[in-house]
């Protein structure tokens, strides 16, 4: 096994040695894999280094086309602790996994480097082998040994794979497994709260997971998600073997992953479901004392308007209460675990009454660093209560700064031009940013909890001035409440029309893009134009893809990720700028408390949300060096309004004008040039 790293206040290695031998292990794998030096990638690789070296924090920017991973691969490679690398999205470490970590491995391999690595997911993402062989507990904890209905056919080919899985050795990762729905893979995985435990399954020695698990022990690289590590470094609940440098791909998500790890969910029905469980396992009156309960709050939820509670309801909290205090009470009532007799169903059925403790403790006690809120629901989902932390950069300095190395990377690390906003949300300030001047932590602010970081930005090998047009429509009316007026539809049609399709739309709400749809297709009917929802994404991308006179307009989801280089997207059109929605509960609590604490609250929070997307959207355009397009804004606050400055200067430094005429006539030219 590795040795693990040291804290990062203690310099890990010498720099004036790993910087160079990392710029020449850079070189000879990057020659090895047939590619050519990039002066970003090297400026990366050397930073990040330098950065394990000195025990120092680090933000890099680095442009889509960088080769950012293979920049802070090899420094991690190099570094003598182990380093875990921390992923927003499954296709990221999916690239990182299949494509980057192994051909890298294979290029420096005979350089006496310890190679090894490994995959950490969530428990969840495994097939559970005593799940399957052993059956799954129905809501009153019996073991169902086939799941009846149309999921059975599904349920049964995933076991059948995971025991393929287990007997050629194989990962048993639900990345892996044949096509499925969430639901059919609940049927065949568990998470951390319903596992027995490897010591007490009678399949703990095969079981996935905990292979997983001994494989990152034994590994010097350890590639997970940015969930597991808030999970992990953040809630305090050790998921990852020891570490003490971790680098954050996809850096301009971690604040909402982290605040998505944190956040929790109660309904009624949860209530309902625990007891019902812990029914057959407890034998005095606590699991009926808890259905009660649940209908008590099943009566305050209905009684409670739907947003976010500035003080809990009085009823609201009773109920909450109540759940708290019968929820203890059941769990207390639970027999002992027999070491030796492990049970399914009463596991389950204890973790699933805990989990209901701990939200309805957390939610009971209103405190002032948790929002909480009441969803609307919908036609089949019922309201729900859910409670988030007001912020997390505290807990990211205290826990995870503190303790580690963390190096963040991302091609949009800069609003408004600057580190400030990204290195404030995640626990940095920006007096304790180390200038160029200082070689080490001894340059950042003298205090004794000080975090000193850098900033770097390794600009982008794509020339955006010759390459892109960022064009605002200034003489629109600006957008209002009822979605899409007639003067923006004209001016999409327009542009569509110019580009011969090649359009990627980025809307802020399915009906303002179910409406632009509707539009082109009745209006350019010789043109594809694809809704998100009339397919899945992957088979909307596909076509996409395959018939350049296409158009695929959609939501948050089409925002950032996509990929797709060449002629098939040369325009790429944002209907409005994306602030969050003002009733939005979290992001309106945040508002308010930076106002409160004598801040910018709408620069603070909603500008910096809006030109965090606005950057992700527009970086869908140009993502090769022969790429060439338009990005279309229709939304004159963008020249018009004070932030407007700030949100431009989070953007790609592309070339910018508000003549639409100018703009149609580029489109029509790049139109004819990839006929």
């Amino acid at each position: 096994m590795p040795e693990t790293a040291s804290t990062p206040r203690s310099a890990a290695d010498d720099p004036a040695e790993t910087v160079p031998r990392a710029r020449e292990v850079l070189g000879r794998a990057v020659a090895a894999l047939g590619g050519a030096e990039r002066s970003g990638q090297v400026a990366m690789a050397e930073a990040v280094a330098r950065a394990l070296a000195n025990g120092e924090h680090l933000l890099v920017q680095a442009g889509t086309g960088t080769g950012k991973s293979l920049a802070y691969l090899v420094p991690a490679l190099l570094h003598p602790g182990r380093v875990v690398v921390a992923t927003a999205t499954l296709a990221l470490q999916h690239q990182l996994v299949e494509r980057d970590v192994p051909r890298l491995m294979k290029a420096v391999g005979g350089e006496g480097l310890d190679t090894s690595y490994a995959v950490l997911k969530g428990r969840s993402n495994y097939a559970c082998l005593h799940r399957i062989r052993e059956g799954v507990p129905d809501d009153q904890g019996v073991l169902v040994d086939v799941p009846e209905g149309s999921m059975a056919e599904k349920v049964l080919e995933l076991r059948a794979w995971a025991e393929e899985e287990a007997e050629s050795g194989g990962t048993g990762e639900r990345d892996a497994a044949p096509r499925h729905t969430e639901r059919e893979w609940r049927q065949v995985s568990v998470g951390h709260r319903d596992c027995l435990g490897a010591t007490k399954c009678p399949f703990g020695e095969e079981c996935f997971a905990e292979r997983a698990r001994e494989k990152a022990h034994r590994s010097h690289l350890i590639i997970t998600n940015h969930s597991l590590l808030a999970i992990d470094a953040i809630e305090g609940v050790p998921m990852i073997p020891e570490y003490g440098a971790v680098i954050v791909d996809e850096a301009h998500e971690l604040v909402a992953r982290v605040t998505q790890a944190a956040t929790d969910e109660l309904t009624s029905g949860d209530v309902e479901r625990a007891a019902r469980r812990a029914q057959r396992h407890v034998e005095g009156s606590e699991a009926d004392d808890l259905a009660d309960a649940a209908d008590a709050l099943r009566s305050a939820i209905a009684e409670a308007s739907p947003g976010r509670f500035e003080q809990l309801p009085v009823d609201l909290g009773d109920a909450l209460q109540l759940v708290r205090d019968a929820a203890r009470a059941c769990v207390s009532a639970f027999p002992k675990e027999n070491a030796e007799e492990a049970d399914a169903g009463r596991t389950q059925a204890r973790g699933g009454v805990q989990e209901v403790f701990s939200i309805a403790e957390r939610m009971a006690a209103a405190a002032d660093h948790d929002v909480l809120w009441l969803s609307e629901g919908g036609e089949r989902i019922p309201p729900r209560l859910c409670i988030a932390p007001l912020q997390v950069w505290g807990q990211m300095r205290d826990r995870l700064l503190a303790d580690k190395t963390v190096v963040m990377t991302s091609a949009t690390l800069m609003l408004g031009g600057d580190f400030g906003a990204v290195a404030t949300g995640v626990g940095l300030k920006p007096s304790e940013r180390i200038d160029d001047g200082s070689s080490s932590a001894t340059g950042a602010a003298g205090a004794e909890d000080a975090q000193p970081w850098r900033g770097l930005d390794v600009g982008s090998p794509f020339d955006y001035g010759q390459q892109a047009i960022l064009y605002v429509a200034k003489h629109l009316p600006s957008p209002g409440r009822d979605g899409l007026g007639a003067a923006q539809l004209d001016e999409i049609v327009q542009l569509v029309d110019a580009a011969e399709g090649r359009t990627l739309g980025l809307f802020s709400s399915r009906r303002a893009a179910e409406a632009a749809a509707e539009a082109v297709r009745a209006r350019l009917p010789h043109l594809t134009t694809l809704a998100q929802g009339d397919a899945q994404l992957p088979e909307l991308a596909r076509q996409f893809v395959d018939d350049p006179h296409t158009c695929l307009f959609g939501t948050l989801s089409l925002w950032q990720g996509l990929d797709v280089p060449g002629d098939t997207c040369q325009l790429v059109l944002i209907d409005r700028i994306p602030f969050p929605r003002p009733d939005d509960p979290l992001m309106s609590a945040r508002q308010r408390a930076a106002d409160q604490a004598g801040g910018n609250g709408f620069m603070q929070v909603a500008a910096t949300h809006a030109a965090l997307l606005l950057a992700q959207g527009a970086g869908r355009l140009i993502r090769s060096t022969s790429d060439k397009g338009v990005v279309a804004i229709l939304d004159p606050r963008l020249a018009t309004a004070r932030y407007g400055g700030f949100l431009r200067a989070s953007l790609p430094p592309m070339w910018t004008t508000t003549d639409p005429a100018l703009v149609r006539q580029a489109l029509a030219r790049l139109a004819t040039a990839a006929r």
